[in-house]
């Protein structure tokens, strides 16, 4: 899976690696239990502190994505992320709420929210080399 972070973003970076991971896990460029990059051989190789790189796993784990074993290292759940629970929708619509009201704000209509959440959902479904 490569790796791309926007240093100019003004969305932090262990932020940027976070969502990449994720999105390599709905992608299933990441499969479960695939081994990921220890801390210090991921910052060094996308050129990051080490503790942004910690930082970030310590999110994914927190949500259930991967799992740091002391002799293992690093990998993506055998089990599978965790499928949506209360918690997980309340989260969702959390997050959801405020793009909405900017869109209504920007003129966005309803429909054309709707077909850009679909596409993009779309997007995370197809396999790699899928048109």
């Amino acid at each position: 899976m490569y790796i791309s972070l926007d240093f100019e973003s003004k969305e932090p970076i262990y932020t940027q690696l976070v969502h990449q991971i994720i999105a390599g896990i709905a992608k299933e460029e990441l499969s479960p239990g695939e081994a990921l990059p220890s801390v210090r051989s991921l910052a060094a190789d996308i050129g990051i502190n080490l503790h942004t790189v910690n930082k970030a796993y310590q999110q994914l784990k927190q949500e259930g994505f991967i799992l740091i074993h002391r002799q293992k290292g690093v990998v993506i759940n055998p089990d599978g992320v965790p499928q949506a629970d209360e918690s997980y929708m309340e989260k969702l619509e959390a997050n959801l709420h405020p793009l909405i009201a900017e869109s209504i704000c920007r003129g966005v209509s309803k429909d054309e929210f709707l077909t850009l959440a679909g596409q993009l959902y779309e997007k995370f479904k197809q396999k790699e080399g899928e048109v």
